[in-house]
């Protein structure tokens, strides 16, 4: 994969990093690690621009960022909660939860955002909390643009001065990655394991039900 990457970015340049940026929000294994750092070697050889390099990698994570926000809007809460209701076993996952998770967000969400986007797999995934649970448009792009361009800017500077040792990089980033996949799939199996519906949680009225008084 990383040689089809330098390849992409060095026959195509700005695009190609804001392409593969893109890429990486909407299908997160695709390693922003490699892509970044490749992009900055290659503005180190006077192929591009250092800000240019990051101004690109940002605008094509922010525009798979604003994505998944824009479908998780779309699918709403009233959604959400008749989902839940139909498969909360295998989300190890009720209302109460998604409640507690909704003021967590509504009182630390810019901070919860930011912070999301400098870490791996999460970076893409934050997206969907923010549009759910009615995160400002205005919020969600600033938060959004200074924790996503901190994160470009850092994976390009270590391409951009580690010149080809941009493996250095990956070294230590690529087991930070995958670390975090396997906190999240370990979670997952030991929440699945454990997970019990509540016997208080209540079912959600359909929305579309058009319910009257009695005459």
């Amino acid at each position: 994969m990383e040689d089809w990457i330098i390849h992409l970015v060095d026959a195509t340049g700005y695009w190609g990093v804001a392409f593969l940026m893109l890429l990486e929000t909407v299908f997160p294994p695709i390693p922003s690690e490699v892509i970044m750092t490749v992009a900055g070697v290659s503005a180190a050889r006077g192929n591009m621009t250092l800000t240019g390099t990051v101004a690109a990698g940002t605008a094509g994570a922010m525009l798979g960022n604003w994505l998944w926000f824009w479908l998780a809007i779309k699918f709403g809460e009233a959604r959400l909660h008749r989902f839940l209701d139909k498969h909360s076993r295998w989300l190890t996952l009720d209302w109460h939860e998604v409640e507690r998770g909704e003021a967590l967000f509504r009182k630390y969400g810019s901070t919860i955002v930011l912070v999301a986007r400098m870490l791996p797999t999460l970076r893409s995934l934050i997206s969907i909390p923010a549009g759910l649970f009615g995160m400002s448009h205005r919020r969600f792009l600033v938060f959004s643009t200074i924790g996503t361009a901190g994160w470009s800017a850092a994976l390009a500077g270590a391409g951009y001065f580690l010149g080809s040792q941009f493996e250095d990089v990956e070294k230590w980033l690529g087991p930070l990655s995958t670390l975090v996949i396997v906190a999240i799939v370990v979670t997952y199996v030991w929440r699945l394991a454990r997970w019990k519906p509540r016997p208080e949680t209540v079912k959600p009225v359909d929305a579309n039900l058009d319910i009257r008084p009695e005459a």
